[in-house]
């Protein structure tokens, strides 16, 4: 009696093999895959990924991993390069061809294109001397691993280390450009991780909605601007304009005593100690509202120690950044 199929184990094994293939792959990475991020860099154009089958759909995620962190990209599936598609790759771009055996016909008019118009070829394939390795500029081989169906040979490990390559090659690329995350928003605006990018300045409430006083105001005239603005806090200035100060209730509460008879700056807390800058991630000023040292729900923005807006934990909830 056989023993009764095992999912789990099933998944562990093609999960063992594949992590073990792509630890063989990073090992394997060496002056071709630097001269590679060369190639894509030095680039006037477009990187063009192309490949057939399971190739192609990992070419077509290459192209938008690519696209996605600001390095022009397209994807151009070989059996359409053939009828008329070629017409798209233009003689300042690169190709980034995917072949597991290098041998599949449907990439001949590719290579022959690109030999024709010089146009520099990076090849991801199993094999190096096959047809597309040796018509390649630049070659980066699979390690050599089987895939994890070894039975049937079904494309899994290789497609694997495709998209690995690609991600290699993508996030080389981009930090040799100094691609930042206020570029990947601009890429980005949509979505929980557009969100997340999105700056403090992005968000803020202006000028025209800062509670603010001086220092020498009286604690009726604080109070009065604390009500009409509703963010529970009014900021203090000094005479230059500087955020020397907040008032919150606590403050209030501690000074209950001859409250109104006070100026500003005998009530507030000097600081305030958590304020941030226009430029600042949204996600950044949300972690540090959370911070618990202390928690707040409201923060000054400040440029050149001057207030020049104001967040509320409210409107990171409104953009999605929580």
């Amino acid at each position: 009696m056989s023993a009764p199929f095992d999912a789990v184990s099933v998944g562990r094994r093609v999960l063992n093999a594949e992590s073990a293939a792509l630890t063989a792959q990073a090992e394997a990475l060496g002056a071709d895959f630097s001269r590679a991020v060369d190639a894509l860099y030095a680039a006037k154009g477009r990187i063009a990924c192309t490949g057939i089958g399971k190739s192609a759909h990992v070419a077509r995620k290459i192209a938008a991993t690519f696209a996605s962190t600001g390095a022009a990209a397209f994807f151009v599936h070989a059996s359409e390069a053939s009828h008329g598609d070629l017409g798209m790759i233009g003689q300042e771009d690169v190709i980034l061809a995917l072949s597991k055996s290098g041998e599949t016909k449907e990439l001949a008019d590719v290579l022959a294109y690109a030999k024709r118009f010089a146009i520099p070829l990076i090849a991801i394939t199993a094999v190096a001397d096959s047809t597309l390795g040796t018509a390649a500029d630049i070659v980066l081989q699979l390690a050599d691993t089987r895939e994890a169906t070894a039975a049937v040979n079904a494309p899994t490990t290789s497609t694997t280390l495709q998209i690995a390559i690609g991600d290699a090659l993508a996030v080389a690329l981009l930090e040799r450009r100094g691609f930042t995350a206020g570029d990947f928003k601009t890429f980005h605006p949509g979505g929980k991780l557009g969100a997340m990018l999105r700056t403090v300045g992005d968000l803020m409430h202006g000028q025209g909605e800062l509670p603010l006083v001086p220092g020498d105001a009286a604690m009726p005239e604080a109070l009065l601007v604390m009500t009409e603005k509703r963010w529970g806090i009014v900021g203090v200035t000094d005479k230059a304009g500087r955020l020397v100060g907040a008032i919150t209730d606590g403050d209030l509460r501690r000074h209950i005593d001859g409250l109104l008879t006070h100026r500003a700056e005998a009530v507030m807390t000097p600081g305030p100690r958590k304020t941030v800058p226009p430029a600042m991630l949204a996600s950044e000023a949300l972690a540090l509202m959370s911070d618990p040292a202390p928690a707040v729900t409201v923060l000054f923005v400040v440029e050149n120690e001057r207030p020049v807006g104001i967040l509320h934990i409210h409107d990171l909830l409104r953009a999605g950044v929580m």
